[in-house]
């Protein structure tokens, strides 16, 4: 039977979002806007510095965060954290690359999503379709993988089951996904980034006390577990895997299209300068504590890891259970709850993006039919709902193979999207024929290196990916035509003056 007093403060914050969500879709009908798709998907081009920056933190913030990062620095010591600190550089890249220049593209072309920026770029539907289809099928894979990973630390902690804790958050999250639409979303993204320092400032805090200070866990490790304390911890830690975690947790995530939308949806310069500030702090105290936490838990959890059930993923919620009582477990496990419902709310809404705005009214537009604003709105809704119910129903009973479909699915994104958005927003001369090339040809030579486990140097698999959409980009663009100038005078007006 579980403990009441572990899911009373979980209850009561999904309940708080829930409320959020109710408050903004209200605020929202007082403004009276006419387009209901630009306001639903990406909030109107109107958020300031600190809601952007802790969205965008949020929405790359996961459970492994939580879960499975501090699971392995338990493992093999400080090496993990050295390999984890890159992500620091997340906010800053993707704001900082890609932040001004969409944002300035978006409002002269009028773009909602990342598709549409890519659509406009390349002149091409199937190119748009395409990254609308690898969007709903790598972003679903990711979903399902934050539920499971989400739903197993509840279970662990408060010990009501598995289904309990993934119907408790699954549905709400889905619900109010889709009643607060993406201002919705920033601002509970923003709360649940909140929520996630508290969350690891209290564990970090709990570990410390029960471990006997920082000193006695210190003198634990160095003398039990030397090699803990070694960049390379005596070869668990290789560099072609600091190369390859650097790779797909680090530079590549700059195209992620979860956290480029975000560059749409900022009102002014002022707000992007300070949430690239703003965000580069609360990432990398968070990866900081959060990887630090997995380190020191090594003095609280001194057995072997088949003690703990072969997993490095129960290494948290044991460590929370062992170090505080049930109230202040559950005020803890909100963190990586907020983990969770903050990544999906994101990718749910950008999957649904995809199908609505990318596939649906662009069909639609080509047809020279008008869609009514309250078509649109029902049709947005349902189809959050639908793609949500989907994940859930998926994760009650997933694949056993889950986490790896989660790094799966974070490594086709990038190999999607990194060479499209990076060459066509600052190369004048990426075409069409080079970006069709780079997506496809990338995406399937990295789904076939994972599936027969082929690797270079030893390298993760994200290698052979942007390398081979590179070559492919750079061949297809020497072969195909040359962008039309009226679309370089819009994306590069410095250099095709009008």
């Amino acid at each position: 039977m579980g403990n009441w007093v572990n899911l009373l403060p979980v209850f009561c914050f999904l309940m708080f979002m829930l409320g959020v969500s109710f408050y903004i879709q209200y605020a929202s009908r007082k403004e009276r806007s006419t387009n209901f798709a630009r306001d639903y998907f990406i909030g109107g081009y109107s958020l300031g510095g600190f809601v952007l920056a802790m969205t965008t933190v949020a929405t790359y913030s996961s459970v492994s965060t939580f879960v499975g990062g501090p699971g392995m620095a338990w493992l093999v010591g400080y090496g993990w954290l050295y390999m984890a600190i890159v992500q620091v550089v997340v906010v800053f890249l993707v704001l900082g690359v890609f932040g001004k220049k969409i944002a300035m593209i978006s409002r002269k072309i009028n773009a909602i999503t990342v598709i549409d920026v890519i659509r406009s770029r390349y002149q091409s539907d199937f190119l748009a379709n395409m990254s609308a289809l690898f969007i709903v099928m790598f972003f679903c894979g990711t979903m399902v993988a934050q539920f499971v990973g989400a739903a197993k630390l509840f279970e662990a902690v408060t010990g009501f089951s598995y289904l309990t804790g993934l119907t408790l958050f699954g549905l709400i999250v889905v619900f109010y996904t889709t009643v607060g639409g993406f201002k919705g979303v920033a601002v509970t993204d923003a709360i649940c980034a909140i929520a996630m320092l508290v969350g690891l400032g209290i564990l970090f805090t709990a570990m410390l006390d029960a471990g006997g200070g920082y000193d006695n866990i210190m003198n634990y490790i160095s003398t039990n577990h030397h090699d803990m304390l070694e960049p390379l911890s005596q070869g668990k830690m290789p560099v072609s895997l600091y190369i390859s975690q650097w790779l797909l947790v680090g530079i590549c995530t700059l195209a992620l299209p979860q956290s480029v939308v975000r560059g749409i949806s900022f009102k002014d310069t002022q707000a992007l300068h300070k949430a690239m500030l703003i965000g580069t702090i609360t990432i990398g105290a968070m990866t900081l504590v959060a990887t630090w936490i997995g380190v020191l838990s090594k003095g609280i959890l001194t057995d072997t890891l088949a003690a703990y059930g072969n997993s490095v993923d129960n290494i948290t919620p044991l460590t929370i259970v062992k170090t505080m009582g049930p109230f202040w477990a559950g005020i803890t496990i909100i963190g990586p709850i907020a983990a969770t419902v903050s990544t999906v709310s994101s990718l749910l809404l950008s999957s649904s993006s995809s199908i609505i705005k990318d596939v649906y009214m662009r069909e639609m537009e080509k047809r020279n039919v008008t869609v009514s604003n309250e078509k649109i709105k029902n049709l947005s809704m349902l189809a959050t709902v639908v793609l949500g119910l989907i994940v859930y129903v998926i994760a009650i009973a997933p694949p056993s193979v889950i986490w790896q479909i989660n790094m799966f699915a974070f490594g086709g994104l990038e190999t999607a999207f990194f060479w499209v958005l990076l060459l066509g927003l600052f190369w004048p001369k990426a075409n069409r024929a080079g970006a069709i090339m780079a997506m496809l040809g990338g995406v399937v030579c990295y789904c076939a290196s994972m599936a027969m486990k082929i690797k270079i140097f030893d390298l993760h698999q994200i290698v052979i990916g942007i390398g081979v959409s590179l070559l492919l980009f750079l061949l297809g663009t020497y072969i195909g035509k040359a962008s039309d100038e009226k679309v370089l005078r819009t994306f590069f007006p410095e250099r095709y003056p009008d």
